[in-house]
C-alpha cells in the first residue's frame, strides 16, 4: 500500500505544553520533531521507553536488565584497537594530503616545462639519412 505518514492529535495542559516547547527550543527542533523522536524511540524499543526527568534518574536503584538505555561493556582491548585505528587513519589522511600536494606540485612543474621547446633525438636522426658503415669484429 505504501508508507504514508499519519497524524496523531491529543490535548495537554498548558504547563506540559510549555515544558514541551522549552525542550524543543533547547534541542533547536520543532515541537512536532520532539514527538516524532519519542514515537520513533518507542517503536524502535518495542514500547520499552520510559520518560523520566534527568534529576530523577538513579542508576543504582535499577538493575542492569531494567535500565534504559541498555548498556554494553566493551573490553579495553577493543577501545585501544579502535583508538589505534583512528590514529592510523588520521596518519593516512595526512599522508594522502601530502601526496596530493606533491602531485599538484609535479603537475605545475610539468605544465611549466611544456612551454619549453623539447627536441627528441629521433627527430634529429631523421634529418640525416647518411648511412654509417657497419663494422664486424671477428
Amino acid at each position: 500500500m505504501g508508507n504514508k505518514n499519519k497524524t496523531i492529535s491529543f490535548r495537554v495542559n498548558e504547563e506540559s505544553f510549555e515544558a514541551l516547547q522549552s525542550i524543543a527550543e533547547e534541542r533547536d527542533i520543532s515541537l512536532s520533531a520532539v514527538f516524532r523522536d519519542y514515537v520513533e524511540m518507542l517503536v524502535a524499543h518495542d514500547g520499552q521507553v520510559q520518560v523520566v526527568p534527568e534529576h530523577q534518574l538513579d542508576d543504582s536503584t535499577t538493575s542492569p536488565a531494567e535500565s534504559f538505555p541498555p548498556k554494553v561493556e566493551v573490553p579495553k582491548s577493543f577501545v585501544r584497537e579502535h583508538e589505534r585505528l583512528e590514529l592510523e587513519s588520521e596518519h593516512l589522511r595526512e599522508q594522502l594530503d601530502e601526496y596530493k600536494k606533491y602531485v599538484t606540485k609535479l603537475s605545475q612543474r610539468l605544465e611549466e616545462e611544456e612551454n619549453e621547446e623539447v627536441i627528441h633525438l629521433e627527430d634529429l636522426d631523421d634529418g640525416e639519412e647518411e648511412e654509417e658503415p657497419s663494422f664486424r669484429l671477428g
